[in-house]
Order: structure tokens, then C-alpha cells, then sequence
């Protein structure tokens, strides 16, 4: 089975929808996949609802699917560094659900894993338990989560085989697993693409079977949201 694709385009047609469930890796702008979101943009399919970490900025990542308002809902723990979020947010036009980031990387997880629920501590007392089932354990109180299982994901990888093996490489090492584990279509953008084989055993990070679709991206923008530069003396 041939798992490369030419383009992010292509990578995406056949597979993308209106009102999808999506999963997409990344923190902040690190490690998100660009090129796919972007061409899930260009693809203009309507009414998703996105689970990310963050939503990107106003002009990268999923921030571009925001302005195109291709976006009805988030699923993130994270959102302040978006402007037209926050416009669409406070407007009523974007429904938000605010989940906590340890929770959102277990729903993630347990999705991949086949787990449907779980419960934990965490948010018990707060907006993020209401109308969630709540049981005590050891005489303390847990809330349910339920688990995320995307109809696509969209990762970004630094390698991959032809069977569809990833290596992340640093910090994208967030995110991206868990998204590629939980998703029932996922398809992983790369900046290199290497023969079955030629990675160490021990190199991989996440195995091919979870790899539906590969797209190389061979020169990402990688973009910084911000940079900060320590001033050093007689510099």
C-alpha cells in the first residue's frame, strides 16, 4: 500500500468533509502541521470542529482556517494568542470547549488507545465538570471525560518511512503522537521521507500502522510566536 502523497492537497481529497472532527498536533506554532492545515483551508471544506492545543495565531495555523471561518468549534486548552478567536469567541460566533491540557492529552490518548472514558481529579468544582458524570474513588471526587477520536488527524513529523514510521524531533514530540494514535484517518506531514528499513528500531517514535497518508513538506516556515533575545553585556 502506497502511503505518499505528491501534495498536502492531495494527501486530503477524498478523505476531508463538512462538519468533520478534526485533530490537529502542535503547541503554540511548533511542530503543527502548516502545510496540511493549509490546504485543508484551500479545500474549503465548512463547519469543522478542530481539537488542537491552541488555535494557532491570526495568520498561521489553524488561525488561517479562523479567518476563512471554516471553524465552528475548538476543542483547546489553550487560545490566547488569537485575536480573531477572541472576536469570534466573545461574538457568539465560535463555540468553545475549554478543556484542561493534561485532559485534553488524555482524551487524546485513551482515544487512540480504545479507552472511551476515564475519570480524573482534575476540574472538579470548576465549569469544566458541569453536566460530566462524577463518581468518588477513595473518598475523593473524579470527573468523566470522555475520550476524542478525530474522523481525520493532521501531524507533523521530521521523518517518516514508506510505511508510515515517524521520528519526531524535539518539541514536536507534544502533541503529534497522541493525535496520530486517536484519529481514524491520519495523515502526517514530513520534512523527510526515507526507505522502510532505513530507520533504527529504536529511532521510531510511533508506528506505521497508526499512518494513513504522508506528505513531504521538505522546507517548513517554522515560525516563531515570539521571540524573545537575551541582551547580553557589551553586545
Amino acid at each position: 500500500m502506497n502511503k505518499i502523497y505528491p501534495s498536502a492537497a492531495e494527501a486530503l481529497k477524498g478523505i476531508v468533509a463538512d462538519g468533520q472532527l478534526f485533530g490537529v498536533g502542535g503547541f503554540g506554532l511548533c511542530g503543527i502541521p502548516e502545510a496540511l492545515i493549509a490546504a485543508l483551508r484551500d479545500s474549503g471544506v465548512q463547519n469543522l470542529t478542530a481539537i488542537s492545543n491552541n488555535a494557532g495565531v491570526d495568520d498561521f495555523g489553524l488561525g488561517i482556517l479562523l479567518q476563512t471561518r471554516q471553524i465552528k468549534k475548538m476543542i483547546a486548552s489553550y487560545v490566547g494568542e488569537n485575536k480573531e478567536f477572541e472576536r469570534q469567541y466573545l461574538a457568539g460566533e465560535l463555540a468553545l470547549e475549554f478543556t484542561p491540557q493534561g485532559t485534553l492529552a488524555e482524551k487524546l490518548r485513551a482515544g487512540g488507545a480504545g479507552i472511551p472514558a476515564f475519570f480524573t481529579k482534575t476540574g472538579v468544582g470548576t465549569l469544566v465538570a458541569e453536566g460530566k458524570e462524577l463518581r468518588e474513588f477513595g473518598g475523593e471526587t473524579y470527573v468523566m471525560e470522555r475520550s476524542l477520536v478525530p474522523d481525520v488527524s493532521l501531524v507533523k513529523a521530521h521523518r517518516a518511512d514508506k510505511s508510515g514510521n515517524l521520528q519526531f524531533r524535539y518539541t514536536s514530540r507534544n502533541f503529534n503522537p497522541a493525535v496520530a494514535m486517536a484519529g481514524k484517518i491520519c495523515v502526517v506531514e514530513v520534512e523527510e521521507i526515507v526507505e522502510t528499513g532505513e530507520m533504527h528500531p529504536d529511532h521510531v517514535h510511533l508506528p506505521g500502522i497508526y499512518v494513513h497518508r504522508i506528505v513531504l513538506n521538505a522546507k517548513p516556515e517554522k515560525r516563531i510566536e515570539k521571540r524573545t533575545i537575551t541582551e547580553k553585556a557589551g553586545v
